[in-house]
């Protein structure tokens, strides 16, 4: 397969400048001659100024000096134009000040016309200030600087556009991919582009390819191992139960069970996590009322409560008790029951785990807060990652689906959950949700 050619970012911004500068020179040049031309045509299509000279001399050496200023003036007039005569080098002092300049200055190539005598004297013309073609010299330089920033500027914004822009894209891409929309790629148009840029783009696209296989193999084995155990898993139910039933020994047979039943808690919570995590945007959705879950999931929990000898407290607001959120009920209530289990598996006994909900800005608040010994800062943001467990921090006990269950289905439904270390100490666990607002 033929390489495709390339040309480096180095070279293209380093080209765009060059020219932009190059064009800038030419460009200020062509419109300073222009305009310098503009203003020669004013005197040079005047004819006849050479025999104007003359007679003027003429006049002044026959009639006098006023006789001759006049005629100047009265053809000037005609055509609309200073005339002055002058003596070579003596009397160039005579002129206004801004033609002195401009005859004197080397920096604008056409000055005031001046017309050599063989008498010694000079004619010199220039347009009358509102007549046709007269510039201020000081305009050159504004147009050039003018034409200058203008080009230079449009340069600069091509180069930021042509390098921010597909940045700017793939920056969106990689976050959208983060937020679980696996299918997104950088667009093609920004991947055959032959520099630098198009090539991260395509190593972008091939290196998320990869990874998203990766992870579909790794779900689809997660997935597939945890369908295919429940089957056994309930027929060794069965069989240990029986054998109970047949006189083994009770305490060997309960251990077995107590394994069993733990396998079979952490297959149903593997499914659900691929259910809610695969589904959740599919699920059916109906008003119910955070107030009334909690309720429930405090009642679920109290037995077990009580055997870790903590106590829960539930602090709502009157406002959070009439609000409704739109979703699964069944989930949500996993979700809150997740965090409450994970909240008394690392309070210890005589300690309390506190609920707080409340509502405001249109969210619904759920706050968990225990007395346990809380998670090192560097680890929190992993706490909802599936089979993460701080074990130094936290106990070790489960399997580190439950949190993760919890953030699934709470993102499915719109919301948000974070946790944070207390400055009393233990570990608080807060869900958000979008309050329902429909009739």
């Amino acid at each position: 397969m033929m390489k495709r050619f390339m040309f480096p970012l180095f070279w293209r911004i380093f080209l765009s400048i060059w020219l932009a500068m190059a064009v800038t020179v030419v460009a200020s040049h062509l419109a300073s001659r222009y305009l310098l031309d503009r203003e020669r045509q004013a005197i040079e299509r005047q004819v006849g100024l050479q025999e104007l000279a003359r007679e003027a001399l003429v006049i002044r050496e026959q009639r006098g000096r006023g006789d001759a200023w006049r005629f100047l003036r009265s053809e000037g007039e005609r055509l609309d134009l200073h005339l002055m005569l002058i003596e070579k080098e003596q009397g160039q002092h005579r002129l206004p000040r801004a033609i002195r300049e401009r005859i004197q200055s080397g920096w604008y190539p056409h000055k005031p016309a001046v017309l050599d005598l063989q008498e010694g004297y000079q004619l010199v013309a220039w347009p009358r200030m509102g007549g046709d073609g007269w510039l201020d010299p000081r305009m050159f330089r504004f147009v050039e600087m003018g034409l200058a920033f203008l080009l230079i500027s449009l340069a600069c914004w091509w180069i930021a556009r042509m390098v921010s822009r597909p940045l700017r894209h793939m920056e969106g891409t990689a976050r959208a991919i983060a937020g679980g929309d696996t299918g997104l790629r950088v667009a093609g148009r920004i991947a055959r582009r032959r520099d630098e840029v198009g090539q991260l783009a395509t190593a972008f696209n091939g290196m998320t390819d990869r990874l998203c296989q990766l992870l579909d193999r790794q779900n689809q084995l997660l997935r597939d191992i945890s369908h295919d155990l429940r089957t056994p898993l309930a027929r060794q139910r069965v069989a240990i139960e029986l054998a109970s039933d047949s006189g083994a020994d009770e305490a060997l047979m309960t251990s077995i069970l107590r394994q069993n039943e733990r396998l079979e808690t952490m297959t149903g919570q593997i499914l659900t996590l691929y259910r809610v995590s695969e589904n959740g945007g599919d699920m059916a959705r109906e008003p119910v009322k955070p107030m009334v879950l909690v309720n429930h999931v405090l009642q679920d929990a109290a037995d077990y409560a009580e055997h870790q000898r903590v106590e829960c407290k539930l602090v709502a607001s009157e406002e959070s008790k009439a609000v409704s959120v739109l979703g699964d009920g069944g989930l949500l209530q996993r979700a809150f029951d997740n965090v409450l289990q994970n909240a008394l598996d690392h309070t210890p006994p005589g300690k309390s785990v506190k609920l707080s909900l409340s509502a405001g800005n249109e969210r619904i608040r759920l706050i968990v807060a225990d007395e346990g010994p809380g998670a090192p800062e560097d680890l929190l943001q992993h706490l909802f990652e599936p089979f993460f467990r701080a074990d130094k921090s936290r106990g070790g006990k489960g399997w580190g689906l439950g949190l993760a269950i919890a953030r699934d289905i709470i993102q499915a439904h719109d919301g948000h959950i974070s946790a944070r270390n207390r400055d009393e100490g233990g570990l608080e666990v807060t869900l958000e949700l979008p309050v329902f607002v429909g009739g």
